[in-house]
């Protein structure tokens, strides 16, 4: 087998990514970034702002990628839909923890990354407020990669972001009547 050349970038940035939009694979993007980041032996801290009510197959998948990544899921599950029982005060309580626990991991010292998943939701349906998340990047050290996921980023976060990736739905699944399929969409 040919021995891999490996690239270093003359300069080390901490980058702040946005993955946003209508179309699926935004958390699924962060995952891949996070295997990537594992491959490099880095450390990654995902705080999951919305999910948390329902199973889904990365948390055990990711649980085997300890102790390269630290999950955290905070949220009741995404607020006013698909059934979702929890009031918005409820939502909106988790989110603020979820903004706690995220400043802690950012300034932790212990991260090369931190994806904070669905936060651009959160910031759309007022469970966090702008200032709480534009504070985020302002304490963000300056080698940590910051990745916000969720739909509907704000214009101030894309304004401040290095990277913005949006998801653009062209068809989906779920439109044709088939429920969503495990390990595909959960």
């Amino acid at each position: 087998m040919t021995e891999l050349r490996m690239f270093e970038p003359k300069e080390k940035v901490g980058l702040i990514i946005v993955i946003t939009g209508h179309g699926k694979g935004k958390t699924t993007s962060s995952l891949g970034m996070t295997i990537r980041a594992v491959g490099h032996d880095m450390k990654v801290c995902i705080i999951e702002f919305m999910k948390g009510d329902m199973y889904s197959g990365e948390i055990d998948g990711v649980k085997k990628l300890y102790p390269n990544v630290e999950l955290h899921l905070t949220g009741k599950g995404f607020c006013g839909i698909m059934g979702n029982p929890y009031p918005f005060e409820e939502h909106r309580s988790n989110a603020q923890q979820a903004i706690k626990l995220a400043k802690e991991k950012i300034l932790s010292g212990e991260f090369d990354i931190v994806i904070l998943d669905e936060i651009n939701n959160a910031l759309h349906l007022k469970l966090v407020d702008l200032p709480q998340a534009t504070e985020l990047l302002d304490i963000k050290p300056p080698l940590l990669h910051l990745i916000f996921t969720g739909r509907d980023a704000h214009p101030e976060i894309i304004k401040r972001a290095h990277t913005v990736t949006e998801m653009k739905e062209i068809k989906h699944a779920y439109r044709l009547g088939i429920e969503p399929q495990k390990g595909i969409d959960y």
